[in-house]
């Protein structure tokens, strides 16, 4: 398929085996597209595998084993990725045992290297953790952000996540021995410093994504309601927060008994926040359902221009069961916000739906996990969607 000017990325084709209940090829058009079938058919397989492709991740398991189909050890997913001046990427994930092979145009690169092939925001409803739940949904919805414009980003995270677990498990053992910090503070200092180092690097890289996430902000794409954001620092009130690498040190000294009774690290960047509102109230406890999904659309939307900004390419943007989610005057007003921007691909249950879109979209309906494109439906019949 040949595409005009490109200013996204654009995932022209799709490949599964043993990807959950899917299987086969798909070539998608370059910017609406509509995955529709009854529930239960695998329609979220396929978004599921296109965000895979992209961030090397799911966004329903942390434990990709299960992606595998029942019954088999290995799973892949290739796609093939249009970018400027004609130039294409053939990318592929495959996973068994666990672990995650990772090829660009079939040589093996690290994740490091492969992050930035292609990129996908999705919006689904366990995504809506990140205005209704707790803090750590919202922590890692900043640093997906973060990993789409710094890829090395990655490695801080891998290794801050190690020291922490190093560090839990050394003031657990102290804890069950019921011992001094004095006794404790020569094993946990090496950590410490790793910590400080780590814990600095990404408070600033999450402050900074804040910072300029407000710039771009639309804070009244949706209804009356402004939508406002600041990242909020477990350390904020208990001194300078401008110098935080000597804060941080600071604090962990003092609080090195109260972790110790603990068992576990209580100072640091895995115990902050993003603070989210609506006409200064907090939307987590005091807004409705449909405002929880605007701001969280809303901040996707504000990803999306940043991600822009940077790259001057826009990535996909997944939705999930996009009539379950919102109401007919969001659906539009996002579409429409979004054509000419990103590629999109959305999942949906309701013929009624697909026919209102008919003309402006690429359908494909999917039965028991495979798909049949249906180029040829019109306004005046669905037949092809029934019986493709």
């Amino acid at each position: 398929m040949a595409y005009a000017k490109i200013t996204a990325m654009l995932l022209e084709s799709l490949e599964t085996h043993c990807f959950r209940n899917t299987s086969g090829k798909i070539s998608w058009g370059p910017n609406l597209n509509i995955i529709y079938g009854d529930n239960g058919q695998g329609k979220t397989n396929w978004l599921e595998a296109i965000y895979l492709l992209a961030t090397t991740k799911s966004f329903r398991t942390q434990r990709l084993q299960e992606a595998v189909c029942f019954g088999e050890e290995l799973a892949i997913v290739r796609g093939r990725v249009a970018c400027a001046q004609e130039v294409h990427r053939d990318l592929q994930v495959a996973v068994q045992s666990g672990t995650k092979t990772l090829i660009v145009n079939s040589k093996r690169e690290a994740v490091t290297r492969y992050l930035g092939q292609l990129d996908a925001i999705a919006f689904t409803a366990d995504e809506l953790e990140v205005v209704r739940g707790a803090p750590d949904a919202r922590r890692r919805f900043l640093d997906r952000g973060i990993l789409s414009l710094h890829h090395i980003y990655v490695q801080t995270l891998a290794d801050y996540n190690r020291v922490i677990k190093q560090k839990n498990r050394l003031l657990q053992d102290a804890s069950n021995a019921e011992q001094s910090a004095a006794d404790v503070l020569p094993l946990i200092t090496p950590w410490n410093e790793q910590l400080i180092s780590l814990g600095s690097q990404i408070h600033h890289a999450r402050a900074g994504y804040v910072t300029r996430l407000n710039e771009v902000l639309e804070r009244r794409l949706f209804g009356r309601e402004e939508v406002t954001i600041r990242y909020v620092s477990s350390l904020e009130g208990k001194g300078d927060l401008s110098d935080y690498e000597s804060l941080l040190a600071e604090r962990l000294r003092l609080r090195l008994p109260a972790e110790i009774a603990a068992g576990y690290a209580l100072v640091g960047p895995h115990r902050d926040d993003l603070g989210i509102l609506f006409d200064g109230h907090e939307i987590r406890t005091y807004g409705s359902s449909g405002q929880q999904r605007s701001a969280l659309i809303t901040l996707d939307l504000a990803a999306i221009s940043l991600y822009y900004s940077w790259r001057r390419e826009y990535p996909l943007f997944l939705i999930d069961d996009i009539d379950a989610e919102l109401d007919g005057k969001r659906i539009e007003h996002l579409l429409k916000h979004l054509e000419g921007r990103t590629q999109t691909f959305i999942t949906t249950s309701k013929e009624s739906l697909v026919k209102q879109y008919l003309t402006r979209a690429n359908v494909y309906e999917v039965k028991e996990g495979l798909v049949a494109e249906a180029r040829l439906l019109t306004n005046k019949s669905m037949s092809l969607v029934t019986e493709a």
